[in-house]
């Protein structure tokens, strides 16, 4: 069983998650530049086994697609081209931001560490993950 990888896709940044071999646990991994992001997840993978990446999906309140979107179509269609062996999957991404500054706020984290985006955008990628296994198991079950 091949791990599971979330992406909070951003301009600048982006989050990534990842879980165990098992499925089971989501755990924030980094934060990288987003124009390097390809070469990152083609490194991760070679070392890694990943069988499916699951990708924060930007939304509006009213459920249509946000600006962001233009963003991640390019990434997603170049993704696909040079990683066609992985899975791909989206996941709404919407409050994510606001539940990682919450998350920080409750694990007694410094108002200045609070302000670091790349852990908020860390820590959203593994929410966006920790949110799609959770529904994806009272979906289906399993995973499998």
């Amino acid at each position: 069983m091949g791990r599971i990888l979330a992406i909070d896709y951003g301009r600048k940044r982006t989050g990534i998650a990842v879980t165990d071999p098992l499925q089971l646990i989501a755990n924030g991994l980094t934060t990288v530049a987003t124009c390097q992001l390809i070469d990152f997840l083609k490194e991760y993978v070679n070392k890694e086994d990943v069988e499916k990446v699951v990708i924060g999906l930007p939304k509006q309140n009213n459920g249509m697609p946000s600006d962001n979107m233009n963003n991640i179509t390019p990434f997603v269609n170049r993704l696909r081209k040079v990683m066609p062996q992985l899975a791909i999957d989206f996941y709404d991404e919407r409050f994510t931001s606001v539940l990682a500054h919450q998350t920080m706020i409750e694990s007694g984290i410094g108002k200045k560490a609070r302000q670091n985006k790349a852990l908020v955008d860390q820590i959203s990628a593994t929410i966006i993950l920790r949110d799609y296994l959770e529904s994806y198991r009272l979906k289906n079950g399993s995973l499998k």
